[in-house]
């Protein structure tokens, strides 16, 4: 969740030895990030710290709670809370990162940012040793492309970006459209519908329905293009926009909108008292041709309990915990275990969402929100900045 942040600047944090252009780790161009000097992995056979806050940072809703209060429950002997605080954005998370105003220990974000993460010495490299659930997760995150050797992160969960409805409230089978992000343009939603707050899916989404696949372009023309058709879209669709559709639509308060996968699987948790969550629909390309992304768990260097970060997210990264934490949060984690048929089967995910599940071939052909560089980045919120003007 969460494909947008600001790439302007320096890597900041202290960097001493970053190139002149940070490297863009992409599917084709894999990156094995260095292991700056002063800040190697911790040692082997460390007790976890004792009677320590574990500082957590996070978007709001995407853990489980009751998963926290079990690993305090899990690490009793050592008397330890954990303390979890929460991000709008990935802007806001980096800005409060660098600060230092506060020593999270660890965090929830996106290859977007990565290079600057480890060239600002803001995250530690990883002692495996500790992670032995990795083993759980599908083999292409044992060695990503967005971090070779998996030496800084963890996989978290998978998700497409596409488009929820109710059916009760558009009777449409979007998916069936020619193109169905053409909904977003039709006016005969004026006022019902939103697209998600997040600069670079908005973006991608206009240049994938205008029957591009780069959603990473530099092409001023290609841009120019999106700029045009977002503008468009606000007389004639009148989009709200927001990232809160894993309540808006379930309670009606919209009736279609842009969103991540798990925001509909969550979604029919917050269905009104009586209602019937099988009128909850999402639509992505079906041969996994659309938006596709992972977030992964990573150790900060301000912090002040390593150890007990590693045993965390070990914790968080093993199958049963992962299921219980889907099963809150609606986010699939990619567990070798979990097929679209056994999660249906299981009950993680009801018959009429079975499209919003994640397969591990879809990251072969679909299209990840890269980082940019920063001449780039700054064209695309110049565009945003346009478009929630008018919004």
């Amino acid at each position: 969740m969460g494909a947008g942040s600001s790439a302007a600047g320096s890597a900041g944090g202290g960097a001493t030895s970053a190139p002149a252009e940070l490297p863009i780790a992409s599917p084709t161009n894999p990156v094995k990030w260095p292991i700056n000097p002063g800040n190697e992995p911790i040692a082997s056979g460390l007790e976890p710290e004792a009677n320590a806050t574990l500082r957590v940072y996070n978007y709001a809703d995407y853990i489980d709670l009751g998963v926290i209060d079990d690993f305090q429950k899990e690490y009793a002997d050592y008397n330890v809370k954990v303390e979890y605080s929460t991000f709008n954005d990935y802007d806001e998370a980096l800005m409060k990162i660098r600060s230092g105003s506060i020593p999270f220990d660890l965090t929830f974000l996106g290859y977007q940012l990565i290079a600057r993460l480890v060239y600002g010495n803001l995250i530690r490299p990883l002692n495996q040793d500790y992670i032995p659930n990795i083993v759980d997760v599908w083999e292409e995150f044992q060695n990503p492309w967005y971090d070779q050797g998996w030496q800084y992160t963890v996989p978290y969960v998978v998700y497409t970006t596409g488009i929820g409805w109710r059916s009760d409230l558009i009777p449409e089978d979007i998916g069936a459209r020619p193109n169905p992000y053409d909904v977003l343009w039709d006016s005969k939603y004026a006022g019902e519908i939103a697209v998600l707050d997040d600069y670079r899916e908005v973006i991608a989404m206009t240049v994938l329905r205008d029957g591009g696949t780069d959603v990473n372009t530099a092409d001023p023309a290609v841009l120019g293009a999106a700029r045009d058709a977002m503008l468009e879209m606000l007389p004639l669709s009148q989009p709200r926009v927001t990232i809160t559709g894993y309540t808006d639509i379930p309670e009606g308060v919209l009736s279609l909108a842009q969103c991540w996968s798990g925001d509909l699987i969550t979604g029919q948790y917050y269905m009104p008292e009586g209602a019937d969550p099988s009128v909850l629909r999402y639509w992505s390309p079906p041969d996994g041709r659309g938006r596709i992304d992972n977030n992964f768990m990573c150790i900060l260097t301000g912090g002040e309990n390593p150890v007990l970060a590693h045993h965390f997210i070990n914790y968080l990264t093993g199958d049963a915990v992962s299921r219980k934490n889907l099963s809150w949060t609606g986010y699939q984690p990619p567990l070798r275990s979990l097929s679209p048929d056994s999660m249906v089967a299981e009950g993680l995910v009801p018959a009429n969402l079975a499209g919003a599940v994640v397969m591990p071939e879809w990251f072969q052909v679909g299209y990840p929100v890269l980082e940019l560089p920063p001449e780039v980045e700054a064209e695309y919120q110049a565009i945003w900045q346009q478009f929630k003007a008018g919004a």
